[in-house]
């Protein structure tokens, strides 16, 4: 039988462990969740999600304005998910429009495509309609899904001047009182909701290719 000295002190060490392990869990649950919460103060400085890594739990509007359950949609196809500024953003609607020459081959891939901005449902429609899109635009007015993936900055007063000189109005666009815009992005994810590649662009003129994304989609199924 072990002696109780050698027993006290197992079961001491033990407790020091558990202790150890609790603080070590709470450290890391308040990280994530600050690191969640904290906007960039400009694009260079965003922290976006990483290939690997699952989507949250993400819920947009469509352009009827009907709720749309991006996981859910996810989980029924392979997805090329594009973060673009807004209609008003030449540049967007550059890119908006050539991804129409890739759609059909990512569609018999069996991809989907799916483009998110700030814009509110009625500006999604008219974006749709300009471009001849047939892919899904969504609204993330509230810039909920750009904070949770980490793509999220805030625009500087700078800028802001800028853009009310060409008559652009983010918040107007957008339907809500923030200062913020997505940086550019394309991320493909599998069914299972976890990114499997990523391009992002702090330099809004700056986009991914369409060769770029036909290489990853088949990486992706391979």
């Amino acid at each position: 039988m072990l002696p109780l000295n050698i027993i006290y002190q197992y079961f001491r060490s033990q407790k020091h462990c558990a202790v150890l392990l609790s603080l070590l869990f709470i450290l890391i649950t308040a990280s994530t969740i600050s690191s969640a919460e904290v906007i960039a103060t400009n694009a260079e400085d965003i922290a976006p999600i990483l290939i690997g890594q699952e989507l949250p739990s993400l819920v947009l509007k469509d352009a009827n304005d009907k709720n749309f359950d991006l996981n859910k949609a996810v989980a029924q196809k392979p997805t090329l998910l594009i973060f673009y500024r807004g209609g008003w953003c030449p540049y967007c609607n550059t890119h908006l429009s050539e991804l129409r020459k890739i759609e059909a081959s990512l569609l018999a891939m069996g991809f989907q495509i799916i483009a998110i901005s700030p814009d509110r449902p009625k500006f999604l429609q008219e974006s749709m309609e300009s471009n001849k899109l047939g892919y899904q635009l969504l609204s993330d007015s509230n810039m909920a899904t750009s904070k949770a993936l980490g793509l999220a900055y805030t625009v500087d007063s700078e800028t802001l001047k800028k853009f009310d000189h060409y008559g652009i109005d983010i918040e107007k666009n957008a339907g809500q009182n923030h200062r913020l815009l997505p940086v550019p992005a394309a991320l493909l994810v599998n069914t299972k909701g976890k990114v499997t590649f990523t391009f992002v662009a702090p330099n809004y003129k700056t986009r991914i290719s369409n060769g770029l994304i036909m290489a990853a989609a088949e990486a992706q199924l391979e």
